[in-house]
């Protein structure tokens, strides 16, 4: 075993314990509330925020009705795209809507079963692939009538979905990231639970993962990966290096409101410890996606205002190349994608890359002053026009 050790971290104290586990303890003078920690510098920021040609709304928000938590796929198409989510703050999961024209006009809300409407939690969807090569469409949602997760699938591109059932999971969040593993064979799914053991009353968070393999109809027990007393890491986002040897999760961080990572060298099999992510990474709910010349992009909910970061709040990608992350790098630049006028409450987006390169980048905002709650907006752009913008080549 190794020994422990000792380091600080933004007030946290760290200690390193078994290979593979760390596990942080916080001032009990830090615990409640994040507070202020050293002003960091953060990467050169664009702002698309104001130009509204590039935005789309998918759900208006009126003065009764708040659109949550979407999410999105894009089919193999390049077209074809569909969106989930929530009315209300984590509320009934039901309402979708498809795209035939890579995210610039949607339908009406699309039918699904009466179940889906019991299931409450910000919905996930997915198209995943079996062992056999048959590929599904799959919504997961957070809570179900038995307090557990439950899921949806289509074998038709969403034309039809079969009720949602309980997979038996208790689980805060649903399936945030799900990344196929061992060639395909299996499908690798993590996300945030409550610390096994503790009462309703305690709303920990750690991080675990589960297998499917079956193509996501069905899922193994599951295996907490990550455990930081004193802090809420939650909402992982799994990115694989572009050699394929690697997997690394995007972590928000729920207490501090900085942002961890974690590595792989064996398919989820053993995990590093949480590190620290570079400022331009510090958000909630990332969600990455690989451009055609190698380079990564990833939107979340910019927290990083306890470290001084200009865009706090807002909904935001950063660019960057996955080598960056592991160095310490802090990429080559950020974009403020839309002004939030309700603070922090937005993100949990979609993310896809069209076929001609265009990023169209999804979430819930308050994206204007008035009355009126939460939207569903989406905003394109592609990294041409950003790196001419930034003057990079």
């Amino acid at each position: 075993m190794r020994t422990p050790s000792l380091l600080r971290w933004f007030g946290v104290t760290m200690l390193l314990a078994a290979p593979g586990l760390l596990t942080l303890a916080a001032d009990p003078a830090d615990a409640k509330a994040p507070g202020k920690g050293p002003r960091l510098t953060f990467p050169p920021t664009i702002d698309l925020s104001r130009d509204t040609t590039r935005q789309v709304v998918i759900a208006a928000g009126t003065a009764e009705v708040y659109q949550g938590h979407p999410t999105t796929v894009l089919l193999p198409d390049g077209r074809t795209m569909y969106c989930v989510w929530t009315y209300n703050h984590g509320g009934p999961c039901g309402p979708m809507k498809r795209s035939d024209d890579g995210g610039r006009t949607w339908s009406d809300l699309l039918p699904v079963p009466e179940s889906w409407a019991t299931v409450k939690n910000c919905p996930t969807v997915w198209r995943l692939v079996d062992p056999a090569g048959r590929a599904r469409l799959v919504v997961y949602g957070g809570q179900g009538p038995d307090g557990r997760m439950h899921q949806s699938h289509s074998l038709d591109d969403g034309r039809t979905w079969s009720p949602m059932v309980s997979l038996g999971l208790e689980c805060v969040m649903p399936f945030c990231t799900i990344e196929p593993i061992a060639g395909g064979k299996r499908l690798l799914g993590l996300t945030n639970i409550r610390r096994p053991g503790e009462t309703k009353e305690v709303r920990s968070n750690v991080i675990a993962q589960s297998e499917s393999t079956d193509g996501g109809l069905t899922w193994t027990p599951f295996r907490v990966i990550l455990d930081l007393p004193g802090l809420k890491p939650c909402e992982p986002w799994i990115v694989r290096s572009p050699d394929g040897r690697q997997l690394l999760v995007l972590l928000r961080e729920n207490q501090k409101r900085a942002a961890l990572y974690l590595t792989s060298e064996d398919e989820g099999r053993t995990w590093s410890g949480a590190k620290p992510l570079p400022p331009g990474l510090y958000g909630d709910r990332h969600v990455a996606r690989y451009t055609s010349d190698g380079r990564l992009v990833v939107c979340m909910r910019d927290t990083g205002g306890n470290y001084g970061s200009p865009t706090s709040t807002h909904f935001i990608a950063w660019v960057g190349r996955y080598e960056d992350i592991l160095a310490g790098r802090d990429g080559q630049y950020r974009v403020k994608l839309l002004h939030s006028y309700k603070g922090g409450d937005n993100g949990y987006p979609g993310l896809e890359v069209l076929p001609d390169g265009t990023l169209v980048a999804t979430t819930y905002i308050k994206y204007r002053e008035g009355p009126e709650k939460n939207s569903l907006v989406s905003t394109r752009f592609n990294l041409t026009e950003t790196d001419r913008l930034a003057g990079k080549r």
